[in-house]
């Protein structure tokens, strides 16, 4: 009895398996059935004008998919400060308030500085504000002891703060400590109207095109007297590469006395973004300012840097120590360009061609799902085609079909919604 049961089993699974087999080898073919159905109809119409209208409007006009894009264009930057300032007595220009005075796509302005002068190499009080400095007697104080937070080596001797009545360790530095000695100038006001020059070129190497962001002259006399004179407008002179600090402040939606007190980092965005099938005054820099510093973390809010001005006093090394809070600017280039090409053409055109049978499967799907209540439409739709003919006068090379349907069926009528 179960050798029975396991012969049937094997000779159904081997039977199923054959047919999965000879079933991999049939060929389907489309076969046109017209169904006069006007809810159909309107919903295979308007998935066909959602289809044409996405690959004409959207992919064609807007994304151009019908061109050759360059997403990687070289580009080369070139900055310089101008103006100058009153502080009492002094004259200041841009050596003294601009690092590096000529910069590529980095340059810093200095709008308030905090100036430690005569500092020497020698032996002084620590900082009471860096970790273990305070202390009530030597042994306190390692000798050769460090702070990464410090001012310098410790030499292991417990000394008066200064002409305070408490007590730090003592160390090796520059001395005084700038947190003793500093001095605070008051922020450079002026520097709201200095005007940073920026000239900026790109090349998009896949075309061999090269466009530059200041506005061509007759001659070179024209184009000094033309950027001697012009201020960036977007409307007015998109041309023109000089900018205003307080212009860009204000793009950057930031208050310039505030940033006169902290210092800051601001990005200028340069973007190109060119068609080069239409004329070629259509590609150009279009400019977009954002502060890039985190305002809300204290710690890391802000932009100041340290540097030092050495000099020989009394035949001993000095130095006047400097810290500058400023508005530091990273010119940041973005580019693309695009030209006619027939390979992209021809592959959206493609794509979108194919695209369309999609409204097909979309009412086939409708229609037997939902339509063909009685089977109707599916008994019209599909037909078998076999290897068995009937009539011995059919010639054996053609093939039967059991329900004949090559030419057009009209259902009309008998399948209510």
């Amino acid at each position: 009895m179960g050798d029975c049961v396991f012969y049937k089993l094997n000779m159904g699974l081997s039977a199923c398996l054959k047919d999965y087999f000879l079933g991999f080898w049939d060929y389907e073919t489309p076969k046109i059935m017209v169904v006069k159905n006007l809810t159909l109809g309107v919903i295979y119409r308007g998935v066909q004008f959602i289809v044409i209208t996405y690959f004409v409007w959207y992919v064609f006009i807007s994304q151009k998919a019908y061109q050759e894009t360059e997403t990687r264009p070289a580009s080369s930057v070139y900055t310089r400060m101008k103006g100058s300032a009153v502080r009492g007595d002094e004259i200041l220009d841009t050596v003294e308030y601009v690092r590096p005075s000529e910069g590529g796509d980095v340059i810093t302005t200095i709008l308030r500085r905090e100036v430690t002068y005569d500092q020497k190499q020698g032996s002084c009080a620590e900082y009471f504000g860096v970790a273990n400095a305070n202390c009530s007697r030597d042994s306190d104080c390692v000798q050769g002891e460090g702070d990464l937070n410090g001012h310098g080596r410790r030499t292991g001797r417990c000394i008066r703060y200064y002409n305070h009545t408490f007590k730090t360790c003592e160390i090796q530095t520059w001395c005084p400590i700038e947190e003793y000695a500093v001095q605070r100038e008051p922020p450079l006001v002026e520097a709201i109207n200095f005007t940073v020059f920026i000239r900026n070129s790109i090349l998009f190497p896949k075309f061999g095109e090269r466009r530059g962001n200041i506005k061509g002259a007759s001659n070179r006399r024209n184009m000094h007297k033309y950027l001697n004179k012009c201020q960036y407008d977007e409307e007015k002179e998109p041309y023109c590469p000089n900018f205003r600090l307080g212009y860009i402040a204000h793009q950057a939606r930031e208050n310039f006395s505030d940033l006169c007190r902290t210092g800051g980092v601001i990005g200028v965005f340069i973007n190109w973004n060119c068609d080069l099938d239409l004329d070629p005054s259509r590609c150009k820099p279009k400019y977009s300012f954002r502060r890039l510093d985190l305002r809300k973390d204290q710690a890391n809010s802000g932009y100041y840097c340290r540097f030092a001005k050495y000099y020989q006093k009394d035949g001993v090394e000095s130095r006047t120590l400097i810290k500058a809070y400023g508005i530091r600017l990273d010119i940041i280039v973005h580019g693309q360009a695009g030209k006619f090409s027939p390979i992209p053409t021809i592959i959206s055109a493609v794509t979108a061609l194919t695209s369309v049978g999609i409204c097909t499967i979309i009412c086939d799907w409708i229609m037997l799902t939902f339509i063909d209540k009685d089977e109707v439409y599916s008994e019209s739709k599909f037909d078998e085609v076999i290897n068995e003919p009937t009539d011995e006068s059919i010639p054996p090379q053609l093939l039967y079909i059991t329900s004949f349907s090559s030419y057009q069926s009209d259902l009309s009528d008998g399948v209510p919604l």
